[in-house]
């Protein structure tokens, strides 16, 4: 007879487990939840102190039988799902099928993975623990709060703008998020400034640019043009000598190791990996790897955690290995303690490897090119973490010219630390351009107080202030962790979801908010102003930890909640305004009638119609600018092409999924086509066309005309240029993380780019 059943949430656990556990151990997965609220009604029954009334999820039912089958055989049943919220919740669900009805109970065994590894599940196995009644109600508590937010205010909407739409707590206040920032933009006026800098040399080579700073002992604005040249036309006739020359050690600290928000912003700025992507890799690392010889090995430890704790064998385990690799001058003296968030909960060490012997060049060949670069990136940041900090000798050099006082700042690298093997990506494009000070921070001659300084030149140059930067993925995890909105592993979650709904876009790695996600954060934000309060939402989840805590029950939480929320909710139903009739209203004139224009949503998206319908039943497309100001465009655009089918001429018309070739004899003819980009498919043999096209997710990508005959595709736009290199007949352009667009050659091995612009 076996010695127990053990039940995770992933098939994929089983192959690691069952290597270590070998057969004295049943290992069986549930394949994630078993239970769950109704999809088709409430599920909670808010008068009984708002029970939740779970289902069977359709399709587990089998998983069920299979568990109790397995039960039947054992006295031991460990229950071994993540061990997070979600992973509890599965637990309780698990040990309430399989506890007989009647007779003998079994003994049942809470057991948590923090790591994928022979001792860590061993040690898991010998000192099992219990279920965690507090980690249970805390969950439950936050899925019937998003059940009666979700539930309750998404049938408003859809009766109010359009079928489909949804509203969350925290997804709401998420695209509130985003909307705010796009209004502050809109808004924002730019204001001109100028900066002036001397290019000068003194006694020793190189020549250095200094940056005029203040006047008379005052700090130095300069508004305009006329006001910089009169400052270089002072400097002119000006002698320059040094001043004063400070030079100070400065050291410069790695990071701690990755939390789930730390390595979701890490992998979005260096990866380009949205939060999505990057837990379903670490997941996979997590679970555990086919090694070959050494077979399926978990090779980071769990990914949903908000510590930066670390245990003391792979502190040491680090810094032996930082020892052997780059030398002892780069273990520091003391192991770095890292400082924990406010609201960090410290159920689970931090993501790191499970063992710093297995390096990134070790388990390549096992890996996928993505699931490597995760792997590599969470290596690196753990062993640099336990690193050496880079030590810096940083030089001002102030100098004296007539009234005027000019500076310049010099970094001398004196010793590298850890950024020998990592340093961290700050900012993505958009932020870098208001935070670059790099002009400021160059290399310095050896200069000394009252040194005489030779003018070279003078740059006077204009600016212009800029407005806050679009959130990326990266920056918009971060502020929702500083906000306290949401936790971390649901980010990757709310930000598929307000792109899945269409409240805001991804363009360029940055968020826009869509005409529909302003106007469902102005209804809301009008009708329900706590939940899309970002401070509310915070104290909330405050209050959810607390279920977790023992210091507030779940039932005080959500009668706390629910009685504002439900007059709230009255309320809105009555006196909330129907755009799905009325439209929002715009300042265009119907070119028919001269009735206003309404902006409206239908299927394929929103459109612009005239509001006295039906008697006038105009309606045109439109754009926005930079501003958010609308621009009316007519829905069809002659191309003077004709259908094949009926002789009529071909328009261009937009769906919900872009632009497409329509004969203009619609609802007669409904012959539709891809729109051409009159680029010959480079694929050897074929004389098709590249067309325009859409995936089954909404994706761009450009395909051959010749479909199913030649299946050449695309996702990079292509263009119709030869590269210089293979002869391949088109270069397709690409964006660098530097966002400049380039053009490449798509041909495998061929090493072919050029800037865009430039070419």
């Amino acid at each position: 007879m076996k010695k127990g059943l053990v039940i995770v949430e992933s098939p994929t656990k089983v192959r690691t487990l069952k290597r270590y556990l070998g057969k004295d151990f049943d290992i069986k997965a549930s394949v994630g939840h078993i239970k769950d609220l109704p999809k088709k009604r409430l599920g909670v029954n808010i008068e009984d102190n708002f029970t939740p009334e779970y289902e069977i999820i359709r399709g587990k039912g089998k998983i069920i039988k299979e568990l109790k089958s397995a039960a039947s055989k054992v006295d031991r049943i460990y229950l071994a799902p993540d061990p997070d919220r979600e992973g509890e919740a599965i637990a309780w669900h698990i040990a309430e099928e399989l506890q007989p009805k009647k007779g003998k109970a079994k003994q049942l065994h809470r057991v948590m993975f923090h790591e994928l590894t022979e001792q860590a599940i061993r040690k898991a196995i010998e000192s099992p623990g219990k279920l965690d009644r507090k980690k249970y109600e805390s969950q439950q508590a936050r899925r019937i709060l998003d059940r009666l937010v979700g539930y309750k205010i998404s049938p408003l909407l859809w009766n109010k703008v359009k079928r489909g739409l949804s509203a969350g707590r925290v997804q709401s206040v998420t695209v509130r998020i985003i909307c705010d920032r796009e209004r502050e933009i809109q808004a924002f006026v730019p204001e001109e400034y100028w900066t002036v800098y001397a290019q000068m040399e003194g006694p020793n080579p190189p020549p250095f640019l200094a940056k005029v700073i203040a006047l008379k002992g005052k700090k130095l604005s300069i508004p305009d043009g006329e006001r910089a040249h009169e400052v270089a036309k002072d400097l002119e006739s000006a002698e320059f000598r040094v001043k004063e020359v400070d030079t100070k050690e400065r050291k410069k600290y790695p990071s701690p190791p990755f939390i789930t928000s730390t390595m979701q912003q890490e992998a979005a700025r260096n990866l380009r990996f949205s939060a999505k992507k990057t837990m379903m890799l670490a997941q996979k690392l997590y679970e555990g790897i086919d090694l070959g010889d050494e077979g399926p090995v978990g090779l980071i430890t769990y990914m949903r955690t908000d510590s930066t704790r670390v245990a003391k064998e792979a502190v040491n385990d680090a810094r032996d290995l930082i020892d052997e690799k780059f030398g002892k001058d780069f273990v520091p003296q003391r192991a770095p303690v890292y400082k924990q968030g406010k609201i960090t909960q410290d159920a689970h060490e931090a993501i790191r490897p499970t063992s710093v012997a297995r390096t990134p060049e070790s388990v390549a060949p096992y890996l996928d090119k993505v699931a490597s670069a995760l792997y590599k990136l969470i290596w690196k940041r753990f062993i640099a973490s336990q690193m050496s900090p880079a030590i810096l000798d940083q030089t001002r050099v102030d100098i004296e010219a007539g009234l005027y006082l000019l500076r310049v700042v010099g970094t001398v690298v004196r010793f590298p630390g850890f950024t020998v093997l990592y340093s961290e990506t700050k900012e993505e494009p958009q932020e870098k351009r208001l935070n670059n000070t790099d002009r400021d921070k160059r290399d310095l001659p050896a200069l000394a107080k009252h040194d005489p300084l030779k003018l070279l030149g003078i740059e006077p140059k204009q600016h212009f202030t800029q407005a806050p930067p679009r959130y990326s993925e990266a920056s918009l995890i971060k502020t929702l962790e500083e906000k306290g909105i949401g936790r971390p592993s649901t980010y990757a979650n709310i930000i598929s979801t307000i792109q899945g709904k269409e409240y805001v876009n991804l363009e360029k790695r940055f968020f826009y908010p869509s005409a529909l996600g302003f106007i469902v954060t102005d209804l809301l934000v009008a009708h329900f102003p706590e939940i899309l309060d970002s401070r509310f939402t915070a104290a909330m989840e405050k209050d959810l930890d607390g279920v977790e805590e023992g210091s507030i029950s779940r039932i005080q939480v959500l009668k706390k909640f629910n009685e504002p929320f439900s007059k709230s909710l009255n309320l809105a139903h009555e006196e909330m305004e129907s755009i799905k009739i009325n439209g929002v209203s715009t300042d265009i004139k119907c070119d028919k009638c001269g009735a206003p224009m309404v902006i409206k949503y239908g299927r394929s998206g929103e459109f612009l119609a005239c509001s006295g319908y039906p008697e006038c039943k105009n309606t045109k497309d439109f754009e926005r600018d930079e501003k958010g100001n609308i621009h009316a465009r007519d829905r069809e655009i002659q191309t003077g092409k004709i259908c094949e089918r009926c002789g009529r001429p071909m328009v261009i018309k937009r769906g919900r999924f872009g632009e497409f070739l329509a004969c203009s004899g619609y609802p007669e003819c409904r012959n539709t086509q891809p729109i051409s980009t009159g680029i010959s498919c480079p694929e050897p043999g074929c004389d098709g066309e590249l067309f325009q096209r859409r995936s089954r997710a909404g994706k761009t990508f450009f395909g051959c005309s010749r479909y199913p005959e030649c299946k050449y595709a695309t996702w990079d736009r292509p263009v119709a240029k030869e590269c210089p290199l293979c002869g391949s007949k088109i270069l397709v352009e690409k964006i660098t993380k530097s966002n400049a667009k380039i053009l490449k050659c798509p041909v495998k091995g061929c090493t072919y780019k050029i800037d865009h612009e430039g070419e």
